[in-house]
């Protein structure tokens, strides 16, 4: 059974004026979860990623497009 979560990608940009450190951690957590985007839909099979109208060409497509918008 898959499971969908909906990220909000815009909470993890930092606040303007914020330190160079906090922005570094952001893109660092930003790309964490698209690895982990494109991890568990890797783990799907051709079946559930058909359900969800997707084909595995395009699992890295839609990570991109989840996380950073």
């Amino acid at each position: 059974m898959a499971y969908a979560a909906n990220y909000n990608a815009s909470a993890i940009h930092t606040a303007p004026g914020g330190s160079f450190f906090a922005g570094l951690v952001a893109k660092f957590n930003q790309y964490m979860l698209f690895r982990k985007t494109v991890a568990e839909l890797s783990s799907l099979s051709n079946r559930e990623l058909s359900d969800l109208g997707l084909s595995r060409s395009g699992i890295k497509a839609t990570a991109i497009e989840a996380v950073y918008g």
